[in-house]
């Protein structure tokens, strides 16, 4: 663990968080097939969890259709069965080592489901904020009980990570706002 604080490798951390949330956010399409749909789907793969793309190529044949060729015939029914048990509502037919995503017309229940998806990556976003706001009040804790910095030092990074965290925080507000406007909008 660092001996000493350092602001911008939290707002660094925060920074990551958002990112991972707007490339989630991403995979989140509203009418046409895209391969990035099914990045954030985890499969049980050879003991441990793997993204769909290191177990399987993901193509658009068609623009409301997805075709994942699963490279190992052994993975076909575990991949299958992450994309039924996904948030994104897709009913996976499969032929051989070929599974075939019919991406369904957005309607307005569609719609709002996706809505819920993306609220559930906005909490995914602001819990992993909160992590790296915690982690690093825990280090100014430790280092101010060492005596390593004084009180009046500690206290005023304390105010800053905080600040930081809210201004992460309100950013992972305005993506969602944008994003759900961009899936609701007909």
């Amino acid at each position: 663990m660092a001996t000493t604080f350092d602001l911008e490798d939290v707002k660094r951390r925060m920074q990551g968080a958002i990112n991972a949330f707007k490339h989630d956010l991403g995979s989140l399409r509203t009418g046409r097939a895209a391969p990035s749909l099914l990045d954030p789907i985890q499969v049980d793969a050879y003991g441990s969890m793997m993204p769909i793309p290191q177990v399987a190529t993901v193509s658009v044949p068609e623009p409301r259709l997805l075709s994942v060729q699963v490279w190992d015939r052994g993975m076909v029914s575990a991949v299958e069965k992450a994309i039924r048990e996904s948030d994104l509502g897709l009913n996976p037919q499969t032929e051989g080592q070929v599974i075939r995503l019919r991406i369904p017309e957005m309607n307005e229940q569609r719609r709002k489901e996706m809505v819920k998806v993306a609220h559930k990556y906005a909490e995914e976003a602001r819990v992993a904020i909160r992590h790296v706001r915690r982690d690093g009040l825990d280090l100014l804790k430790k280092l101010e009980k060492d005596g390593t910095i004084g009180e009046d030092d500690a206290k005023r990074q304390s105010d800053q990570v905080q600040k930081a965290t809210d201004q992460f925080v309100a950013e992972v507000e305005t993506v969602l706002t944008a994003k759900e406007k961009e899936i609701m909008h007909v």
